[in-house]
């Protein structure tokens, strides 16, 4: 590895680390970014749109699916591997929408704690 790319493994982290040092330090002075509420909105909008999303990609895996039974061989392959794509994109998008609220509540532990040690 050369000298400037050792420079940056270096450089991006401690970056990272004094704008985690400024943002306790400026939660503590009472202007804080109200994180944890926007985690709580984010959760919420996962849990009415995850599922939604998650069924209308089932539908539409079944329509490619469908739309592959009428096509010859090779266009058939390529229908029914991305309507195995799309499946496999609706159960994970399922899964982070039952799971956005244990996300969220582990987050917001996390962070009120970062800030409750950090003012006192």
């Amino acid at each position: 590895m050369d000298d400037f790319l050792k420079g940056k493994c270096i450089l991006i982290p401690a970056l990272l680390f004094i704008s985690l040092v400024s943002f306790v330090n400026g939660a503590s002075l009472g202007y804080s970014l109200q994180i944890v509420t926007e985690l709580a909105n984010i959760k919420n909008i996962l849990g009415q749109i995850g599922p939604i999303l998650s069924a209308v990609m089932f539908i539409i895996a079944g329509v490619f699916y469908a739309l592959g039974q009428m096509m010859p061989p090779d266009k058939k392959a390529n229908f029914h591997s991305t309507a195995v794509n799309i499946i496999i994109g609706a159960i994970v998008v399922g899964v982070l929408s039952v799971a956005a609220t244990s996300f969220a509540t582990a987050s917001t532990h996390l962070l009120s704690n970062m800030t409750l040690n950090s003012s006192q």
